[in-house]
């Protein structure tokens, strides 16, 4: 890990996915973080094209940014469904840039959103861990364990009121009276 002088806003930390970029200053709405950097890709170039790795940030059609370098620290930024922060593209200068969309605290872990391509080709076949998908996951899993205790309380109900009419003793109608099930005849 390179070392980070105390000058930046930002710390290399562990995350629930790995590795994350987390914020070590106030970071206001609007502030550019860090730039994600590395050698530029030319997708007309077969060898070049045919780079395969997760830090692949795509500027348009041509260009591409092969952030696997050590040095691009913005590669440790995890993405998230409500991000904190968006990439700013800049094709034609063929530089990214990752700025706040809103207040970050220190402490808070940096995100953006890596877009419906890269979503679907690496997190969806494993299943989105940002915090907000984590937190629906956990909702939806205490419905439905909510709902699976209701299931069982009316199915032990249902139990205990065929119980209760299994013990208690059964009158039968014989002609429209009563019978115990003793049989005698009527003292007179």
């Amino acid at each position: 890990m390179p070392a980070i002088s105390s000058n930046k806003p930002y710390r290399v930390g562990r995350s629930k996915t790995g590795l994350g970029l987390f914020a070590t200053k106030p970071i206001k709405k609007g502030t550019r973080i860090i730039r994600y950097y590395g050698p530029i890709l030319d997708s007309r170039i077969p060898e070049q094209d045919d780079i395969e790795n997760k830090y692949l940030f795509e500027l348009n059609g041509r260009w591409t940014i092969d952030g696997s370098v050590r040095k691009n620290l913005a590669r440790y930024i995890n993405h998230a469904c409500r991000p904190n922060a968006e990439s700013d593209v800049r094709p034609r200068e063929r530089k990214v840039y990752i700025r706040a969309i809103r207040n970050i605290e220190p402490g808070d872990e940096i995100n953006y959103d890596y877009g419906t391509d890269y979503f679907k080709a690496y997190l969806k076949p494993i299943g989105c861990k940002c915090e907000s998908c984590e937190n629906k996951r956990k909702k939806l899993r205490a419905e439905a364990r909510a709902e699976r205790a209701k299931v069982k309380a009316r199915a032990e109900r249902k139990a205990e009121k065929a119980g209760a009419k299994g013990t208690a003793s059964k009158k039968k109608k014989l002609n429209g009276k009563h019978f115990n099930g003793k049989v005698g005849r009527a003292k007179a």
